[in-house]
């Protein structure tokens, strides 16, 4: 890495209060991480306040399902 790079990744990472080798992860994070990406929680918990779910209604979901992890399958 040229030394000019490296210096300003130290620059930046203490204006952040960081070590480099997290204010490395942070950029390369932001770089790759989708622009607008939308978490199927959050979609799901968004419209569920759009249609006022009642605590009631929203206990069915929370209640609902075997909640253990699935098992990978073989294929002998």
């Amino acid at each position: 890495m040229p030394d000019e790079v490296h210096r300003a990744i130290r620059v930046r990472a203490a204006q952040h209060g960081r070590s480099i080798e997290a204010e490395m992860r942070d950029i390369l994070e932001s770089a790759v991480k989708p622009q607008g990406r939308v978490r199927l929680g959050s979609l799901l918990a968004e419209i569920g306040r759009k249609v006022k779910l009642t605590d009631e209604e929203f206990a069915v979901f929370e209640s609902a399902g075997d909640r253990t992890p699935a098992r990978a399958a073989k294929f002998e």
